[in-house]
């Protein structure tokens, strides 16, 4: 799982900064421990109250047709809560041992330890966010068959397969499908893209293949969910039945969906790209911080570190994004389109909504 020899590696290229070839080190050594003790306490405090306010909401009585929706986003915040929780502290403790894995995990169990933390909870979350995905879709195109098949059992059969298949895949390499490594500057441990063997080529292939696939359908669903929510708020305008209030669901919605998209494709994209770059050109992020490799590996390193970096901000973002900034976007998205249109002020004095089975289709 771990060549102990790779952290002598890191370690000598880390003191290469004096050599143009070692610019990618200076940058990774800039990066004190503050930044992820901030990231761990950001995402902590964001999923928790993320967690709390998702708890009391789905205790009211009259959010049992949101049960589903809250489930998921709940799912998605528990998730990203353990996975800062178990990975976070690791890190910390290496940047404070002076970034030498050795000091922190001298057998080398620590980091497959990570990296099965860091490939569970990478992945699951995408996961979920396609089952939150979907959940809406069929919400709003579909209210009939969601309402009589999407209860709350359903719903957490199919969280408890996220997570039970995201861990199980995983475990993997534990069982000779792929390989976790210490990954370059020496701080973290993550899936091997090394051209050794037929398994870490397949299993680091599968794993960004699959959050592409994920990123996929979420972008496709929340396009329909909104075609949808935005064609029926044309005809209920042309009706002039409910046109107000449907005006403010369609307007909350579709602002929390574009920022669900903007948030995942930012976040989880060029990690997911550069795996499958480096995999096509047979390289990998364990030579990283050797002054014999060229410029462009070297940049390829640094965008990958940059990338893995994002992927991890993504884990901060899921609360505000899903839950916690939603009431505050939309205010602000109407104070700005009502010196252009007719957003009403008075739809802002209601109570904000979370789009389930409760839309009912025209007719």
């Amino acid at each position: 799982m771990w060549d102990p020899n790779m952290s002598n590696v890191l370690r000598e290229g880390t003191r290469g900064n004096n050599s143009s070839s070692s610019r990618g080190q200076e940058d990774s050594g800039s990066v004190s421990v503050a930044f992820p003790l901030a990231m761990m306490l950001a995402g902590l405090l964001g999923n928790a109250l993320a967690a709390g306010l998702i708890f009391r909401t789905y205790r009211r009585k009259s959010s049992k047709r949101k049960h589903s929706f809250l489930l998921g986003i709940g799912a998605l915040a528990a998730t990203d809560f353990t996975g800062q929780l178990l990975t976070s502290p690791i890190v910390i403790s290496v940047y404070v041992s002076g970034r030498r894995w050795s000091r922190v995990d001298p057998s080398g169990h620590l980091c497959a330890f990570f990296g099965v933390s860091m490939s569970t909870f990478g992945l699951c979350p995408l996961l979920i966010a396609v089952a939150v995905a979907v959940e809406r879709t069929l919400a709003v195109r579909s209210p009939h068959w969601y309402s009589s098949h999407m209860g709350t059992r359903a719903t957490c059969t199919v969280l408890l397969s996220i997570w039970a298949g995201g861990l199980c895949f995983s475990l993997l390499p534990l069982l000779g499908l792929g390989q976790y490594t210490l990954q370059w500057p020496g701080t973290w441990c993550f899936i091997s893209t090394e051209p050794t063997s037929a398994g870490n080529l397949i299993f680091a292939s599968t794993f960004a293949c699959l959050g592409l696939l994920s990123l996929l359908v979420t972008f496709s669903c929340n396009v329909a969910t909104i075609t949808a929510l935005v064609s029926r708020g044309r005809s209920r305008r042309s009706t002039s039945q409910g046109s107000k209030q449907w005006e403010r669901i369609t307007m909350e919605t579709v602002i929390q969906l574009m920022g669900i998209m903007c948030v995942l494709f930012t976040c989880w994209s060029p990690l997911l790209v550069i795996m499958l770059k480096m995999i096509a050109n047979h390289t990998s992020v364990e030579r990283c911080g050797i002054p014999a490799q060229g410029f462009e590996a070297q940049k390829d390193c640094n965008f990958f570190l940059t990338a893995i970096r994002l992927a991890s901000l993504n884990q901060i973002l899921d609360p505000w994004v899903y839950l916690l900034l939603r009431k505050i976007l939309l205010r602000k998205f109407c104070q700005v389109a009502n010196a252009v249109s007719s957003c009403s002020n008075d739809a802002l004095k209601e109570p904000p909504m979370i789009l389930t089975a409760d839309v009912k289709p025209d007719g």
